[in-house]
């Protein structure tokens, strides 16, 4: 053999040596998945058995019913209960018919009658079930886990839980009787429309007792369960209908209808089988704001109505009171008709918990109908100047309140925005762009600072965009946005920057003593010098701007206006929304008013454009009796320049430099006048030949419109209206030239979406909306209509 290779023998001795090796490595694997498994199962016991111990008690009247959720205000004192009384109706077992009890079982639990409590094979089988028979055809659960699950327990998909669940639903089986546990089961699941159990379902869905139930409409309810609104009949006939058909063809295949009946049951629509619905009321907007809020954050709805949670809200009844009882009488304000809506949220500009929600102007709005103030979206307007373009101008930029922008016409992919009032004033500060709310210095700051930058600025105040264009400025925005967001942006102007989510739930607590809280962390959405200055001038408009009607005397208050202008198809004078949103140090509020659809019968006239206005007024002036509210406070971060007659402010250190003196011999006493003078010498020139620049044509030097002499009948001329800060008059160039009375106002816009309170499509010859893809936007312009020959001329044409 040769040198180098081994020996037959040789080579023989080594195999054998590694199928030793091999031997034994697998013997110590199999040993060690051993000593794993054995430590997991004793782990996953040890884990099981501590559950267990923390498990509730089995205690049988929480068995028997429903346990309503109660609902507390801000002070931990009860409101009401989400459910009434004539809500649980309860029945013995053999007053529910078979056909009932078998619509249930077929889509619940086919083997009730057999297993001890937990359905192995159903667990395994759901999954199948489920592709076979579509989503939903079956669920995991046995009818006395659901029980359970139901009496003691949350609905937090848990391990925690589901050994909980299985532990005493086998107790409850030990205990109970099958036909005791179904019933308990039949008279306590929670199936929508605020119902528990199928007694009482069977009166609020078809107006009859249970006993006269047909089969169309038992599977109909034993569908409801697994999702009691996403299968409400009322709000979504075609998916209940779907459901109601699963459980037929689960029927029939269990054996329990024929397939004639199958067919004659599916064929009848779901909406001849239902009665027309109730109206049940209570703080209506907000308590369906409670129940959407709790369940965006994943309180199953049925654990809401059934497992007797203690919900702590944020709920002022008496500003809840004041809000409804502006937007639902006359005693305030009077509406132009029934058909003209509105939508207001109140807010604590601290926290930003809701104080209040008037989500209808009508008492008779049906519980869980369309809420105006948290489901509408409607394009702000000029209430979006703050938040879209100055905004992210001071707080990327660093501009002052003084910051010069030249308004002029301005065209974009072939877009051609304008004014409101349809001319142009050359070089304005950025506080006199606010104050009138002109178009074009907003459009051109978001274009300077980048509309990246605005919309991560919006962002960060509660308006997510997923693309943003100039017209976005003014607030011609694609999707709309709600009064809710709206106020949750601008109570964070109002305090330091800090953005804190709008909410109206703090905590909820279960049967068992736990606790969770559901209140948002604060977060710093910019700096303090932003938020002051956006303040600072938005106060100016309050005070001397087109906001002057919500102006409420001795209070600091902040605030900003918004109109959208009518399509071209629409002959008169008005808008298709108004809006306003402002502030105190203690409280924030955004009202939207307008109509459904806009036609030639129903849209905004220029007499009822006010209304937000005055709205937010009555509202904010009866919520802050009483109560003391401080000024907003200037942070270090900003300092105060006085140019000519008005006090503008600079973020720290972009000042601009006062000339520097050499100083020869000492002063006297009364040069120091004239020092100071020398001192901001050049400064002055500047600012005179900027003064210069903004000076108004002759033409336009017009009489300042007296708000007093325009306000409505139902507004108190406002006699009492303090100095401005610093007790300076107004700067000539922060006078707003007269205009015609026939303009409409503001940088008004359309609006152009489809569902409940929003109009239709944009009409041809829309002048607001930028074709797809187009950077344009809403130009605002507020060309002359025709008005009708009985309607009383404006009483204000300076609406922003």
């Amino acid at each position: 053999m040769e040198e180098g290779y081994p020996s037959r023998r040789q080579y023989q001795k080594k195999r054998q040596q590694g199928k030793r090796i091999l031997k034994k490595l697998a013997i110590h694997t199999v040993m060690a998945f051993f000593i794993c498994g054995v430590l997991l199962m004793g782990v996953l016991a040890f884990a099981a058995v501590a559950y267990v111990r923390d498990a509730p008690q089995l205690n049988p009247e929480l068995l028997n019913s429903p346990q309503s959720s109660t609902i507390y205000d801000m002070n931990s004192k009860k409101v009401t209960d989400i459910a009434g009384e004539e809500y649980r109706k309860v029945v013995p077992l053999d007053q529910i018919p078979k056909k009932v009890q078998n619509a249930f079982l077929s889509v619940e639990d086919a083997r009730f009658w057999n297993h001890p409590g937990i359905d192995v094979k159903r667990v395994a089988g759901a999954a199948v079930a489920n592709v076979k028979e579509g989503f939903g055809a079956e669920g995991g659960s046995t009818i006395t886990q659901q029980l359970v699950k139901m009496s003691f327990l949350s609905s937090e998909k848990t391990i925690e839980r589901k050994v909980q669940e299985a532990y005493l639903a086998l107790k409850v089986e030990n205990k109970y009787t099958k036909k005791e546990i179904l019933e308990k089961y039949l008279n306590k699941v929670y199936l929508g429309e605020k119902t528990y159990g199928v007694a009482t379902a069977a009166e609020v869905y078809f107006g009859k007792s249970v006993e006269d139930l047909n089969i169309s409409e038992a599977a109909l309810l034993a569908g409801l369960p697994q999702r009691p609104s996403g299968y409400n009949p009322y709000n979504h006939p075609d998916l209940a209908e779907n459901r109601r058909n699963i459980v037929l063809s689960l029927m029939e295949e269990h054996g329990y209808i024929s397939e004639k009946e199958k067919k004659e049951a599916q064929s009848i629509p779901v909406e001849k089988l239902l009665k027309k619905r109730e109206n049940k009321t209570f703080y209506n907007s907000f308590t369906d704001r409670v129940i959407e809020e709790l369940k965006e954050k994943g309180i199953d709805e049925k654990e809401l109505f059934t497992q007797g949670l203690k919900i702590y809200t944020t709920l002022d009844p008496k500003a809840q009171s004041i809000t409804e009882k502006v937007l639902k009488t006359n005693e305030y304000i009077e509406f132009p008709d029934d058909q003209f809506k509105a939508g207001v949220v109140l807010l604590d500009t601290k926290t930003g918990e809701v104080r209040a929600i008037g989500g209808s102007r009508h008492s008779e709005e049906v519980q869980r109908g369309f809420n105006y103030a948290t489901q509408l979206k409607r394009q702000p307007g000029s209430t979006a100047k703050p938040v879209m373009a100055y905004g992210p101008a001071i707080e990327k930029l660093k501009w002052s309140t003084y910051e010069q922008i030249k308004d002029e016409p301005i065209e974009l992919n072939g877009k051609v925005f304008k004014n409101w009032n349809n001319r142009f004033h050359g070089n304005v500060s950025m506080r006199k762009a606010m104050q009138w709310s002109y178009n074009i210095p907003a459009i051109k700051a978001m274009m300077e600072v980048g509309t990246e930058e605005a919309k991560q600025f919006a962002g960060k105040l509660g308006i997510p965009l997923k693309e943003v264009f100039p017209s976005y400025a003014i607030g011609g925005f694609g999707d709309g946005i709600s009064p809710l967001q709206l106020a949750g942006a601008y109570s964070a102007f109002g305090n330091n920057g800090v953005f804190n989510e709008p909410h109206t739930v703090r905590k909820i607590v279960y049967p068992s003593g736990k606790e969770k809280s559901l209140q948002p962390k604060p977060v710093q959405a910019m700096s303090d010098y932003t938020a002051y200055m956006i303040t600072d001038m938005l106060k100016t408009v309050v005070e001397e701007g087109t906001g002057q009607m919500a102006h409420i005397p001795g209070l600091p208050l902040a605030g900003k206006t918004g109109t959208n202008e009518l399509p071209d198809t629409i002959r008169g004078s008005g808008v298709t929304d108004a809006w306003f949103a402002g502030y105190t140090t203690r409280y924030t509020a955004a009202v939207w008013t307008g109509y459904d659809e806009i036609t030639q019968e129903s849209y905004v006239r220029t007499k009822d454009s006010h209304n937000a206005k005055l709205i937010f007024k009555h509202i904010m002036s009866e919520v802050s009796k009483g109560i003391e509210t401080p000024d907003f406070t200037m942070p270090p971060s900003v300092e105060k320049v006085t140019i000519g007659n008005r006090v503008e402010l600079f973020v720290k250190g972009t000042a601009p430099k006062r000339k520097q003196l050499n100083i020869d011999k000492p002063k006297k006493v009364e040069d120091k006048e004239e020092n100071k003078q020398q001192e901001v010498e050049e400064t002055e020139k500047k600012q005179d030949e900027v003064q210069e620049e903004e000076k108004e044509p002759e033409q336009e030097k017009e009489k300042v419109p007296n708000p007093n002499e325009e306000k409505q009948e139902n507004e108190t001329p406002d006699t009492n209206k303090p100095e401005n800060p610093g007790g300076e008059k107004p700067a000539q160039d922060n006078q707003q030239p007269g205009e015609d009375n026939n303009q409409q106002n503001d940088d008004q816009q359309d609006t152009g979406n489809n569902d409940k309170g929003n109009p239709g499509n944009n009409p041809p010859g829309n002048k607001d909306t930028p074709p797809a893809g187009d950077t344009g936007g809403t130009d605002g312009s507020g060309e002359k209509k025709e008005e009708p020959a009985t309607q009383s001329p404006p009483p204000r044409k300076d609406d922003g």
